[in-house]
């Protein structure tokens, strides 16, 4: 029998389910990479070890478009623990001060958000300097934006890059980072759903890889032109001609999108592939903001904080929608899903379809909790064992019934009651939770079977079940692999 813990603490919940539950933001106050990094923290990896993920830095390994462009070259690079990264390799005079360096990639390591692709080590050996961060594997905005192939990006997802975006520019100004190179649109990076993220390559300061704008004068906030450095507000301008590309599906320059603006002939800035897609309420809000952002006077431009304020109601009614439905991505969860081959219980579970999984429990009855030894002494089972059992009885009539709300106070009664352990009454409450529309406790409950049973399979059916239900379907099919290896292995014994 595993260990127990409190249905409160998350001591036992797998790595793949336990990365989701929280936000990725948060440092401990000391420092020190907390729990809630899939990641481990920020990692110094040697050159041996980025060469082996790379394959020996080989041109077939070359992202073309990973948020960076010349001198600097990116590799996609597989870990030895089978995780994706990015590997940005520097040319020898982008940091001749390794301590500069590290200090940097350190600093933009403890950046955590899910609207970044996040820094998650270096290397630093000789006069090489590497950086690997999460490989993003549906490629740029440039991409979808400039160079779409099947379909023009949608009004609605267009909205929703503008949002995210501003939400990672929101978090690096909260942490006190600055981006310092062009924000353009080789630097909006789409992940494994197919959400922005905003790469975190150009948060890296101080090295000589060219200058930090674009040398296109037409597209240079005008104070970098004065002074040659980088505020605050010079992010909020190229965050403005991002604006304009998402308007226009064009690289415009910002002088003619204000003169069109200032003309009030922002219809000529959208993009001629959305006609009839859009709101002209929400076109209006959009250009009204750019306009802002691209004010000449620095201290015109709105800050972060409103970008996210004034983009958020514009999200309306598709804010439900995947990302990867918007873009036209095939879903990545489907075709991990099409390999596994499922029994019935672990079928209704991927269905959500709860009245199966209620009459395979009701069926099977409590056959699988052989395995669990329940020691009582004399004295417990004098005095107490007939009232567990009783609370135990009157919660399978009400499960088999289908009345899931007594089912639950009785096998309530009976958990507590701390005199004998069993998985399955765990299980039945937890499908009574889902019955009821309590997703999180049933996933509790899920995660306690497992803890008592841990190479019951269906606890790990059942933890998918909630995960689904908790619209956390990658987790949710990773649990449904697991369910699945562990009763092809109890068959084969």
């Amino acid at each position: 029998m595993g260990a127990r813990c409190s249905k409160f603490s998350l001591c036992w919940w797998p790595s793949h389910v336990k990365s989701n539950l929280h936000d990725l933001s948060d440092n401990d106050d000391d420092g020190k990479r907390n729990e809630k990094d899939p990641w481990g923290g920020f990692s110094e990896y040697s050159l041996d070890q980025l060469r082996v993920a790379t394959s020996g830095f080989s041109p077939d390994n070359i992202v073309s478009e990973h948020g960076e462009k010349a001198p600097n070259v990116v590799y996609k690079g597989m870990l030895e623990d089978d995780r994706l990264v990015a590997v940005k390799r520097f040319n020898k005079s982008a940091w001749p001060d390794s301590r500069q360096f590290l200090e940097e990639a350190r600093a933009v390591g403890q950046l955590r958000n899910e609207r970044l692709a996040n820094l998650v080590g270096c290397c630093c050996e000789g006069e090489e300097r590497l950086l690997v961060a999460e490989f993003m594997p549906n490629e740029t905005l440039s991409k979808h934006l400039f160079h779409w192939e099947a379909q023009p990006m949608k009004w609605a997802m267009r909205l929703r890059v503008a949002l995210y975006l501003a939400q990672a520019l929101e978090y690096c100004s909260s942490k006190g980072r600055a981006l310092y190179h062009d924000l353009n649109a080789y630097r909006i990076l789409f992940d494994q759903e197919g959400n922005p993220r905003l790469s975190c390559f150009g948060l890296m300061k101080n090295s000589r890889d060219g200058r930090s704008y674009s040398t296109n004068l037409a597209f240079t906030p005008p104070e970098y032109l004065r002074t040659g450095r980088i505020t605050a507000e010079s992010v909020v301008y190229s965050f403005g001609t991002l604006l304009l590309d998402l308007l226009s599906g064009k690289h415009i320059p910002p002088s003619h999108a204000l003169d069109l603006i200032r003309g009030k002939n922002f219809l000529l800035l959208m993009d001629s592939c959305l006609e009839g897609h859009f709101s002209n309420d929400d076109g209006t809000e959009l250009v009204r903001l750019a306009s802002r952002c691209l004010q000449y006077e620095p201290r015109e431009r709105p800050n972060v904080k409103s970008l996210v304020t004034a983009l958020t109601p514009l999200q309306k009614e598709t804010s439900q929608v995947p990302s990867y439905v918007l873009m036209g991505i095939p879903d990545q969860s489907l075709s991990s899903k099409e390999t596994v081959s499922l029994t019935p219980f672990g079928d209704a579970c991927s269905r959500r379809d709860l009245t199966a999984v209620h009459e395979i429990l009701d069926k099977v009855g409590y056959k699988d909790d052989e395995d669990v030894a329940n020691e009582l002494s004399f004295q417990m089972w004098t005095n107490q064992i007939q009232d567990t059992l009783n609370s135990k009885k009157q919660g399978d009539s009400a499960f088999h019934a289908r009345d899931f709300s007594t089912a639950i106070d009785c096998y309530t009664q009976f958990i507590d009651g701390g005199t004998m352990v069993s998985p399955t009454v765990y299980a039945r409450r937890c499908l009574c939770y889902l019955m009821n529309d309590m997703a999180q406790e049933a996933l509790g409950d899920a995660m306690q079977a497992q803890s008592i049973s841990s190479t019951w399979p269906t606890a790990y059916y059942l933890q998918a079940a909630a995960l689904f239900s908790l619209g956390m379907d990658n987790d949710a099919q990773e649990s449904l692999k697991d369910g699945t290896t562990l009763e092809t292995r109890k068959y084969r014994n």
